[in-house]
């Protein structure tokens, strides 16, 4: 796993090389006081200041400066740098050491970090070229910014690995070597305990091969006497979607179907490392849904943990059927806060693009605190709601409820699915995010996504503060 602390380290007067940063409104005084060959060279790049625009041009060697070349970038902000703006210079530039004039890097290092962020290890032929460090006034901040680039660099190494490479059992070690470094218990249910005791787990993923079994797999984490949390991933490791099959390319990203436990897995690491005063509950749901004279079929009925009669309208919507012994597995305990992150719905893209994850809640202040944290870390969600007007949308004629709604409101009926596991008097989230990116941005590859992994953190952070 990716260390970034290296890659930010407090200004002490060391020579580097000066990064400017302008937007439109005060590059043309900025400009005209550069000298003649910094000007040509810098028009000749066609900057103007633009957001996310970079120039690279002679510069007069000046105090604690390496001297030869600086480099300028553009931004919208002409108050405070947003995470994003260094991505790009921290993608491009060559390696070397760097310093903001005029500016505190603040949350941008987060950028800074992730713009050298690289998934290589199955290519014969991996990027290399050395790391750019960032010079900043704000060491304190270093730490906090590095373990935020560290769980969402997890996030995407775990979605972008292959599912031949990352089953349920490579999703179980992963757990094992968290809890063996941070001193916590793990529980493992799987085989005959999994079918008894998680029957809606063993349903999913018993049309897979030996090799990629199903099975819940637990974590502990804290002191007994803290307040106890939950944290819920949905960890399907491939997804087909079962008899009910998916088209090739709906089929194709299905390595991400993962992508809630890989979030659940490093919101664990976050708290742990941050040692937020909680007793800690992660719960991921791992399993294959395959096809196989064994899989589960479309009319199928299930008695899920918790006792519910589960009929099988659907079986491509398999990972609101694990989450659902999780819930219940994880409401047994009375913690204060249920959370889950699950790749849910397409409905949820389609209703807020690749961006946005949505979220539910059954706490108005919990799911606001969240949104107001997630803005102001750019980690942005989008409330969407539980409309209890559509949950006939998922009666059965024959068994407690169907899993599935239909095709309206795909992503509201699936929230109230899981909302019928959830008790009553427990606060509860839940995270129907994408875990990918379709396109390259700055700092933002294209590949494996954290979305939602760091508001939900701010939140716990908030909440339960490190003492």
């Amino acid at each position: 796993m990716t260390d970034f602390h290296p890659l930010i380290s407090p200004d002490n007067g060391q020579a580097a090389i000066d990064i400017h940063i302008l937007d439109k409104g005060n590059f043309p005084k900025w400009i005209t006081a550069q000298g003649a060959a910094a000007r040509a060279s810098i028009h000749a790049q066609k900057f103007d200041g633009a957001p996310g625009s970079l120039a690279i041009f002679p510069a007069e060697p000046a105090n604690g400066s390496n001297g030869g070349w600086a480099a300028v970038i553009g931004t919208a902000h002409s108050q405070q740098l947003d995470i994003w703006t260094l991505a790009k210079a921290s993608e491009t530039l060559p390696a070397g050491t760097y310093r903001l004039q005029g500016w505190v890097a603040g949350a941008a290092m987060f950028g800074w970090m992730l713009g050298q962020y690289r998934f290589d290890e199955y290519r014969s032929d991996p990027v290399t070229g050395g790391a750019r460090i960032l010079l900043v006034n704000e060491p304190a901040r270093i730490g906090d910014m590095a373990e935020q680039a560290a769980a969402t660099a997890l996030v995407r190494d775990l979605v972008n690995r292959p599912a031949c490479d990352l089953g349920p059992q490579q999703l179980e070690d992963h757990v094992r070597h968290l809890a063996k470094d941070h001193k916590a218990e793990i529980t493992v249910a799987s085989g005959a305990a999994l079918e008894s005791g998680y029957p809606m787990i063993h349903a999913v993923g018993k049309a897979a091969a030996r090799g990629f079994a199903p099975r819940l797999i637990e974590l502990e984490w804290g002191d007994k006497r803290h307040p106890r949390i939950a944290v819920i991933g949905k960890g399907i490791t491939f997804d087909s979607g079962g008899l009910d099959i998916k088209s090739a390319a709906g089929m194709r990203i299905m390595k991400k179907d993962m992508g809630g436990a890989a979030h659940a897995i490093a919101l664990a690491q976050m708290i742990m490392r941050a040692r937020l005063p909680v007793r800690l509950h992660l719960l991921i749901a791992a399993a294959e849904n395959c096809i196989s004279g064994a899989a589960l079929r479309p009319g199928d009925i299930i008695k899920s943990r918790a006792g519910i009669t589960v009929e099988i309208d659907n079986s491509d919507a398999e990972g609101r059927l694990v989450l659902c012994d999780a819930i219940t597995k994880a409401g047994e305990s009375k913690p204060e806060l249920i959370a889950d992150y699950a790749t849910l719905t397409g409905a949820a893209r389609v209703a807020l693009g690749p961006d946005l994850p949505a979220i539910f809640a059954n706490d108005d202040a919990l799911a606001e605190t969240i949104l107001r944290l997630g803005t102001e870390m750019g980690d942005p969600c989008w409330r969407m709601p539980l409309w209890d007007d559509y949950a006939d949308m998922l009666s059965s004629d024959i068994a407690d409820t169907a899993n599935s709604g239909g095709s309206f409101a795909g992503s509201i009926t699936a929230a109230l699915y899981l909302k019928k596991f959830v008790p009553d008097n427990i606060p509860w989230i839940h995270f129907d995010t994408y875990a990918w990116r379709a396109a390259s941005k700055p700092g933002r590859p294209k590949g494996g996504e954290a979305l939602g992994l760091r508001a939900l953190f701010g939140y716990l952070a908030q909440t339960y503060p490190a003492r």
